[in-house]
């Protein structure tokens, strides 16, 4: 026993001169060079238009086939030149098509004219795989709880800073999500981790999710399939959305 403690020591001890000598018998370059696998080429869009390889999920114009109620039917919310328009009471909307991990963009916008305080205005939401939000919300001078303003992951964690514009100019939310993995069981392997830029800022630094972001009661994961849809939120301001697309990972 004590012999293996013994060499053990030894090993650990001899170890930044045994790195030494294993980078001193690299002396060509070549040898550090990996030609393997090949970066598929990606053509990145103008501004914030979306890359090639991006699924648009809305763009110019009206249409809204990458969409459905939460029922599955027809999408009631106002659409006019690409702009489309929370309409109080007509619910959540989602794709029809599921995601896991993502690079999402949205561009979304409160109304001009301010109404209400707190919760009550501006509210609406992104869902992550219809239930991890990041918070839409008109937080121009514009008091509510830390981790219920804009960019905000609901009720888990408060954005590094306030970088919300005022009402009624479109504003940005560019994010990264890594998808929570479940075992057979429904415990969790690997939790969820998300970044965000709030137009342009960090706000979201590859935080870990906690669970689902549910608004009363401590959030814990429920089991799910790797693969959900976006749900945008009808919380009865008339928030506004365009130009929405994402990148598979």
């Amino acid at each position: 026993m004590k012999k293996t403690i013994f060499l053990t020591l030894v090993c650990f001890a001899l170890l930044p001169f045994m790195n030494m000598y294993s980078q001193e018998k690299i002396t060509d370059p070549k040898d550090t060079e990996k030609w393997s696998p090949v970066p598929v080429v990606v053509t990145p869009g103008e501004g914030t238009a979306p890359p090639s390889d991006a699924i648009v999920l809305l763009g110019e114009g009206n249409d809204l086939s990458m969409w459905e109620s939460r029922d599955g039917g027809e999408v009631e919310w106002d659409i006019e030149d690409g702009v489309l328009t929370v309409v109080k009471g007509k619910g959540v909307i989602r794709t029809r098509n599921y995601f896991g991990d993502c690079q999402l963009h949205v561009e979304w916008r409160t109304p001009s004219e301010v109404v209400g305080e707190g919760q009550g205005r501006g509210n609406s939401g992104v869902f992550l795989m219809g239930r991890y939000e990041v918070q839409v919300l008109d937080s121009y001078n514009n008091r509510t709880y830390s981790n219920g303003q804009a960019a905000s992951i609901y009720k888990q964690h408060i954005p590094l800073v306030n970088a919300c514009r005022p009402p009624g100019e479109w504003q940005t939310y560019d994010i990264i999500w890594k998808a929570p993995v479940f075992n057979e069981g429904g415990s969790v392997e690997e939790p969820a981790y998300i970044t965000v830029l709030h137009n342009g800022v960090l706000v979201q630094n590859h935080v870990e999710i906690k669970g689902t972001t549910d608004f009363i009661g401590i959030q814990t994961y429920k089991p799910h399939a790797d693969r959900q849809p976006l749900v945008l939120q009808d919380h009865g301001n008339p928030v506004s959305y365009r130009n929405i697309w994402i990148r598979e990972l």
